[in-house]
């Protein structure tokens, strides 16, 4: 809808009068913007920086408000604003962060490589990689384990197998160290009215400066060990030979920006998924044995056969829990663009030039669409539920021409993952209350999600 004189302005969040909400959304943008849904509607305006130098941040929190900004109205809704602009410069112009024929051609290359029968050709790899995490669980010191930590490492290597057909260990830790600093780093400059450019010898861009260097050594060093098969069905030896008559390629930078992408990405959406979801289920026992009644039936109990992809249509249930999970805890809680043209959302204006955001974190939990919302429920997911719900009251992958293209290898790896943790052990919650969060680029805990474990059988 083409913004119209008669449309009011979106209302102003209450902030300092100082800095306005720069504080709020560096320290706590998950409360923030949550508060600022309950006080002020579906459409509001952050003024963010110092009197003279502040700049307005529009906020778009209803699922028809998201339809609009990542689906009916994409185009006018571009990945120019400057968080993404910040991120494209630490991480590469890869398939997240590139726009335009850039995108389009990167798509069109890439896109093969994830097709749904190819992706489901990987679930052996998930089960293998599931099975040896349960083998090294079975000796855990004093029964306990700390779950985002350990999710994050089976996602990274079952990204591994299927990326790089390889072991990733030095990678984990490489990124661990790497990613998080990166992120609050572009984080800040996104946020900053004034900032020191990038090529400055500043102690920030010094150390920013390392730390990307040591991320694009590893993703080139994958990528040469790579370069020489002609046989692999690992992900990057594919992209290396990947050619097309319209596209070509890709040169060495776009294939290193790829790689990053795959490798940040692929592992941060599904282990924030994996660690939610045993994180609740832990402390839901009585849905933890509905899940594990149905795994049992399906994979033959503790044991018992490997999964396949065709068993994820068998476990309903499961894949119940895993969306809930990623209803209250989406790895992206906010997805940032920028208006090329007036607008008009819920009858709030939206001028050309602004920095608009939509949030998984607000919409998923808007009691519009979700009863009760912070409780723990995975039945709002059976087929009647979702057909009920507006489609964007749910989009922890994003929407639109911009959907990720991950989804898929997503769900087969924390489905299949998941079955065969919950077939081999009984989860006990093991923390006294709510795991403390943050938000970067990312969702990211801030203390230990820690259960303790039980062998079964």
């Amino acid at each position: 809808m083409t913004m119209t004189t008669s449309a009011p302005q979106a209302p102003i969040v209450t902030a300092s009068p100082l800095f306005g909400s720069m504080g709020d959304l560096l320290n706590d943008p998950l409360g923030a913007y949550l508060r600022a849904r309950r006080d002020h509607g579906d459409v509001v305006r952050f003024r963010a920086g110092p009197p003279g130098l502040r700049s307005d941040i529009y906020a778009v929190f209803s699922a028809e408000g998201a339809q609009q900004v990542l689906a009916t109205r994409a185009a006018d809704f571009r990945k120019d604003n400057v968080f993404y602009e910040e991120l494209r410069q630490s991480v590469g112009n890869g398939l997240l962060t590139s726009q335009d024929e850039a995108y389009l051609r990167q798509r069109r290359l890439v896109q093969p490589l994830f097709t749904r029968r190819r992706v489901n050709g990987y679930a052996s790899q998930v089960a293998g990689e599931a099975a040896a995490l349960a083998a090294v669980w079975r000796e855990a010191p004093g029964g306990s384990v700390e779950l985002v930590g350990e999710m994050h490492r089976f996602a990274l290597r079952v990204v591994g197998r299927i990326l790089f057909g390889t072991d990733v260990e030095k990678a984990f830790e490489v990124i661990e160290r790497t990613l998080p600093p990166l992120q609050e780093y572009s984080l800040k400059r996104g946020f900053s009215p004034l900032k020191a450019p990038r090529t400055w010898p500043t102690p920030a861009n010094r150390r920013a400066g390392r730390l990307q260097a040591e991320l694009y050594g590893l993703c080139d060093g994958i990528i040469e060990s790579r370069r020489g098969r002609q046989d692999g069905d690992d992900l990057v030896t594919l992209l290396v030979h990947a050619e097309n008559a319209e596209d070509g390629s890709l040169d060495a930078d776009e294939l290193r920006e790829q790689v990053l992408i795959f490798l940040l990405a692929g592992h941060e959406t599904t282990a924030t998924a994996l660690a939610f979801a045993l994180h609740l289920l832990a402390r839901h026992p009585e849905e933890q044995r509905r899940v594990r009644d149905e795994v049992d039936r399906v994979l033959g109990g503790p044991g018992g056969r490997v999964p396949t992809a065709a068993d994820m249509e068998a476990l309903p249930c499961l894949t119940r829990v895993l969306k809930e999970a990623m209803r209250l805890y989406p790895s992206a809680p906010v997805i940032g663009r920028r208006s090329v043209a007036d607008a008009e959302i819920e009858g709030v204006r939206i001028p050309a030039g602004a920095d608009v955001l939509v949030s998984p974190w607000v919409t998923q939990r808007h009691p519009d669409y979700w009863p009760d919302p912070e409780r723990f429920d995975p039945s709002r997911f059976t087929p009647e539920a979702e057909a009920g719900r507006p489609r964007y009251a749910w989009f922890p992958f994003g929407g639109g021409p911009r959907a990720c293209i991950g989804r898929h290898l997503s769900m087969l790896e924390s489905v299949l993952g998941l079955a065969v943790l919950l077939r081999e052990f009984e989860f006990e919650d093991a923390e006294a209350g709510e795991v403390p969060l943050g938000a970067g680029i990312t969702l990211m805990a801030k203390g230990p999600a820690r259960a303790r474990i039980a062998p079964r059988g």
